[in-house]
């Protein structure tokens, strides 16, 4: 049978006159009409769409995130750790996404800036509450938000409850590791600080992942995790350092100054020193 039958054919029998369509089901005409330039430069749409998808691959990281934290908690790792191999994945996605936004040069981008005021990615409500569950604590994070309740009680609540690393490690002491006391009720709000009993209680699951298989994987997909985090930040760096340069950010941060820093921040210490130790 030729194609054109075949596709006459499937034609003939398609009808959705009364069913939700695939439009419906997505919201598309919402999301679609979402994008408003306000300056006459044809790049806009590029940055408008660019931040908007990563705020969708945001929430669905947050998703997971949050999903994988309660697993954790409750001791189910095979559903985390599922979640957790998303996470990574959108990071990907994430880190592909910056590749897109490099094509606007300095022109381009300074053509669109002024109508940009001081709105800033700096004010993403979203990827602060992601650094916060990943346990980068920071409570000057919180001021970007105090100009909307609903963002900043959001964000509040992801600064004052235990991260992921926290998590796994109360779940490492009550595997039996040899977690100190003092890491499994602390201040949640503090930033994590490397601690060598914490490294010798992996080191204990790494000397014998048959023993301790589970911990041995939930140690493997932070790394996973923490290594496209790190990518992810790095396109963000060199993007931003392409198309601006060492201009101050929008938002008055020091642009690729204060990103650079950021590079140096590591989530899970005791996973990357215990490689050099075994």
């Amino acid at each position: 049978m030729s194609t054109e039958k075949i596709v006459h054919q499937e034609g003939a029998q398609l009808d959705f006159s009364e069913s939700m369509s695939y439009g419906d089901y997505l919201h598309l005409d919402e999301v679609l009409n979402a994008q408003h330039p306000l300056s006459p430069a044809h790049d806009e749409m590029l940055f408008i769409v660019q931040h908007q998808t990563s705020e969708l691959w945001m929430k669905l990281m947050l998703h997971e995130l949050h999903a994988a934290i309660r697993c954790v908690a409750a001791d189910q790792l095979p559903d985390a750790f599922k979640m957790l191999a998303r996470v990574t994945r959108i990071m990907e996605q994430l880190v592909s996404a910056w590749t897109v936004l490099s094509t606007m040069t300095p022109p381009e981008y300074s053509a669109m800036r002024p109508y940009l005021a001081k709105s800033s990615g700096f004010q993403s409500a979203q990827y602060r509450c992601i650094e916060f569950a990943l346990g980068n604590k920071n409570a000057a994070m919180l001021k970007p938000h105090e100009h909307r309740p609903d963002l900043l009680a959001l964000v509040d609540a992801a600064y004052r409850s235990p991260s992921l690393y926290d998590e796994a490690l109360r779940l490492m002491a009550r595997r039996g590791l040899p977690v100190p006391a003092n890491h499994l009720e602390r201040d949640w709000t503090l930033p994590y600080e490397a601690n060598d009993e914490v490294e010798q209680a992996w080191l204990v699951a790494y000397r014998d992942p048959h023993k301790h298989w589970e911990v041995y994987q939930l140690g493997e997909k932070l790394t996973d995790i923490e290594d496209a985090f790190r990518l992810w930040r790095f396109r963000h760096v060199t993007t931003v350092e392409r198309v601006i340069g060492f201009k101050r950010g929008t938002g008055g941060t020091g642009g690729v100054s204060y990103l650079r820093k950021m590079l140096d921040v590591v989530l899970f210490p005791e996973i990357w020193k215990l490689r050099t130790d075994l």
